[in-house]
This record gives structure tokens, C-alpha cells and sequence, in this order.
């Protein structure tokens, strides 16, 4: 599919102004929408979200240095930024924003100031250069394209930082950080975070009668399965080393985090990976140990994973292929 033109916000009351802005701009490829006046440009920024944005200082309704402000405190709530220092290397500082090109008869350095502390990034005068107005423009377009290239790019590597590259599921420092973000979430909320831990049952006899790639395969399986059953966005499943996983349950208490618990054991259960060297079934099974706590400030995430190690102890003591809830 061929890529959507660059869109370009044209915000002017003069009607000839805008015509021929339209035309030129049209002529060089770009897609053109228009407004007449500051809050209207306002709305039709946040819907289409241009690539570059003409604004007319001097407007009725609202003037284009106060539009301006308006515009980047929006560009502002609509960005992720990558690292500042990945962009320093790249010479991108200050173009995550949607770029603000000031167009006006105003030429004072009064003016031009102002312009540029309300958050215009570039700065032309009337009557319009056209051949300048060009260039500009291509640029600021081009220039906010690359940041968006990078940005896109820096959130993939992040991503892929924080998975498991076997399981595709988070990975143990994604986990670390997760469950003490919403440990103190859910101390900000007064609700209790539960904790799962789960691990295969005779994993390594399982690798000693088949081989490790079908090892790996089990455990992609296995995986496959828990976040299956962990249905809410906030709910997080990690590798937790080896043939071990957990599941972070926000605002789930014990009795939640159990039915969950059971169901994640049923179906690995049901998936009916064949085991014949397992000493309890003929199939892979889940030992499952829960846990559940109101977090306090005094007392650390460690207390938490502890006490589902402990139930997942017990689950493993008592026959496997269940779980323990931690009461």
C-alpha cells in the first residue's frame, strides 16, 4: 500500500492566504486541511494529528501565539519520548513535537520572540518566499518523520528488551520492575496484588527423554497457555528462570488469584504434552504456588514473591499438580 501523504494544518483567517498556501503545498504532495481561526485549528489538530502545522499569528478568536501554546501543551500529552541522549547522538533534540511553522507580518524581534518561546519552531514572514516557504517546509516535515522513525524504532528495541526470546513472554528484569511499579500502585490504591509462581513438573527429566528442543517447544507451549489466562492488560506473565513463570494479578485478591491459578493448571494439564517420565501423569502438569498481599511502604515486593515460593514449596511437597494458596 502506497504511504499516506504528509498532512499539513493551515490555521489563517485570510481566505486568499489559505487558497494559496493550499495550492502550493498541494503541488508539492502534501494532503492540506485548513482553519480559520485558533480554536478551530485547535479541534482540528487533535483529530487528523498533522505532520506540520501554519499558523497565523494575528486572528480573531484566539491568536496564533496563544494557539501555539495550546498546540504544544497537546504535542506534549501525545508523547513518548525515546531517550534524550539516543536523540542528542542523532542531533533530534526539541523535534518530537509536531512542528509549528509561524506565518505573519509581524517581523519585529519582539514578535519573532515571542513566537518562539510559545513553541513555534520555524518562523516566516509576509509577503510569503515561496521558494524559502518550500524548503522550510520540506524540512520540518522531514526532520519530524525521522524523529517518528526513531521514536518507533527505540520502542521496539524496548520492547524486545523486556521479553523472554524463547517464550516471547516478559523476561525476569520486565518482572522485577512490574511488580514493584504496581506494588506501589496498589499501595497509591489501598487494593491487594497477588503473585503466582508456577513450574513444570520433572522439567528436567522431560529434557532428559526428549532433548532440549522439545524442551524449548514445551516451554513456549506452557507459556502460550499462561497468558492465555491472564486476560487483563494489566495482568503481567514472565519467564521466571529456567522452567519457572509468574503471573502478576493486580488488584486480584487470594480467592481471585486461586480460580486463576486452577485454570492455568487445568490447561497446561489438557494440553496434553505426552510425559512419560513424569512420576504423577503421563502429561506435562503445573505446580502452582499463590500469593497475596495489601502492599505497604515498610515492606519490600521480596515479601510477596517469598511467600508464593513458600506455596509453591508446599504445592510440590503435597503431590504436584495442584496449586497452594498462602493464607
Amino acid at each position: 500500500m502506497p504511504e499516506e501523504p504528509p498532512t499539513i494544518l493551515v490555521v489563517d483567517d485570510d481566505q486568499f492566504i489559505r487558497e494559496l498556501l493550499r495550492r502550493v503545498m498541494e503541488k508539492e504532495g502534501y494532503k492540506v486541511v485548513e482553519a480559520t481561526n485558533g480554536e478551530q485549528g485547535l479541534d482540528v489538530y487533535q483529530r487528523l494529528k498533522p505532520h506540520l502545522v501554519m499558523l497565523d499569528a494575528l486572528m480573531p478568536v484566539m491568536d496564533g501565539f496563544t494557539c501555539c501554546k495550546h498546540l504544544q501543551k497537546l504535542s506534549d500529552e501525545d508523547e513518548t519520548s525515546p531517550d534524550s541522549e539516543h536523540l542528542e547522538a542523532q542531533g533530534l533534540q526539541g523535534v518530537s513535537q509536531t512542528p509549528v511553522l509561524m506565518i505573519t507580518n509581524l517581523d519585529d524581534p519582539e514578535s519573532v520572540d515571542r513566537a518562539f518561546a510559545v513553541g513555534a519552531t520555524d518562523y516566516i514572514t509576509k509577503p510569503i518566499h515561496l521558494a524559502v516557504l518550500r524548503q522550510r517546509v520540506r524540512r520540518l516535515i522531514q526532520q519530524f518523520q525521522l524523529y517518528q522513525k526513531l521514536e518507533q524504532a527505540n520502542r521496539e528495541l524496548q520492547r524486545l528488551a523486556t521479553l523472554d526470546g524463547l517464550t516471547g513472554v516478559a523476561n525476569r528484569r520486565r518482572f522485577d520492575q512490574y511488580l514493584d511499579d504496581e506494588w506501589w500502585r496498589m499501595i497509591r490504591e489501598e487494593s491487594p496484588l497477588s503473585l503466582i509462581l508456577c513450574d513444570i513438573d520433572f522439567f528436567k527429566k522431560y529434557n532428559d527423554t526428549y532433548g532440549h528442543q522439545a524442551g524449548d517447544a514445551c516451554l513456549r507451549r506452557v507459556a502460550d497457555a499462561l497468558r492465555f489466562c491472564a486476560k487483563r492488560s494489566v495482568d503481567l506473565v514472565a519467564r521466571y528462570g529456567g522452567e519457572e513463570f509468574a503471573i502478576v494479578l493486580p488488584n486480584t485478591t487470594t480467592i481471585g488469584a486461586s480460580l486463576v491459578a486452577e485454570e492455568l493448571r487445568s490447561l497446561v494439564h489438557g494440553l496434553k504434552i505426552t510425559h512419560a517420565a513424569s512420576a504423577i501423569s503421563e502429561y506435562v502438569t503445573l505446580s502452582l504456588g499463590v500469593a497475596s498481599l495489601y502492599p505497604e511502604p515498610d515492606t519490600p515486593p521480596a515479601k510477596l514473591v517469598a511467600e508464593a515460593d513458600m506455596a509453591l514449596y508446599q504445592a510440590k511437597a503435597s503431590g504436584r499438580n495442584r496449586y497452594v494458596a498462602k493464607v
